[in-house]
């Protein structure tokens, strides 16, 4: 069964995204890309196999994604979970936004536990969470301490669905990528196309309390020529996260050891 490791990882990605762009010298998607992150409004998309570049985009320029008349338009992003399913709520609760939200039945809906985090999951098969994107895995992550909703994620991968292909791994996260600029997240909490060990942050966005939203296209490197770095994908994850700076989860005290 698949493990879910909550928010160690993620507060590393968050810090490293804090901490500044990271240079992506010749970091290339290999499969076939979409509209450049860093086009204007209305500019005509890279052509079918141009890839595109994985250099980290500052705010200003993830904004330019975004028509002005748009922006403005568009209140802060609040990020309180994932469709029916809020931050808070108690198990039971996110069971019926479950079946809310998908129609599943209640042998479908499968839990795991976290033996390090000491946190409990509720697991998802969806088929077409994202249209014509293949079938995700749903996590519903409840805190150590508060026995909560602390983290909805979602799984795209041949072990989610056989059929998936790297070239439909990179399609969803392209729409999503593009999808999560348009939500108006705070400017400076923006970063794209960031490199990080085993992977591309595609999009990494927050709220005005901190809550976070993460697309990770995880994969392989292949060094090509002129020191091009190639991602082939195997997997992409998505994470709603309500405190990745300071997660729920069981932790050893100072001094025990």
């Amino acid at each position: 069964m698949r493990k879910i490791y909550l928010v160690p990882a993620l507060v590393g990605l968050l810090t490293s995204v804090a901490a500044g762009p990271l240079a992506a010298q010749g970091a290339v998607p290999k499969q076939k890309a979409a509209t450049a992150p860093r086009a204007a409004a209305g500019a005509a998309p890279a052509a079918a196999g141009t890839p595109v570049a994985a250099g980290a985009t500052s705010a200003a320029a993830a904004e330019t994604a975004v028509p002005d008349d748009k922006s403005k338009a568009i209140d802060s992003k609040a990020i309180d979970g994932f469709r029916s399913a809020k931050f808070g709520m108690n198990e039971a609760d996110v069971r019926a936004a479950i079946a809310k939200d998908f129609g599943a039945k209640p042998d479908a809906v499968r839990a795991q536990d976290n033996a390090s985090e000491l946190t409990h999951s509720l697991l998802y098969s969806a088929p077409e969470l994202l249209p014509n994107g293949g079938t995700a895995e749903l996590s519903y992550v409840f805190g150590y301490k508060s026995k909560s909703l602390i983290q909805v994620g979602a799984v795209w991968s041949k072990g989610t669905d056989a059929a998936i292909t790297p070239e439909k791994l990179f399609s969803n996260a392209n729409i999503l990528r593009a999808h999560f600029l348009s939500e108006g997240f705070k400017p400076d909490s923006i970063a794209v196309n960031m490199p990080v060990n085993g992977g591309i942050v595609m999009f990494r966005g927050s709220d005005a309390k901190d809550r976070s939203v993460i697309l990770l296209l995880q994969g392989t490197f292949e060094n090509k020529d002129n020191n091009q770095r190639v991602l082939t994908p195997t997997s992409l994850l998505l994470f709603y996260v309500a405190d990745a700076k300071s997660p729920d989860i069981f932790k050893l005290p100072p001094g025990q050891f």
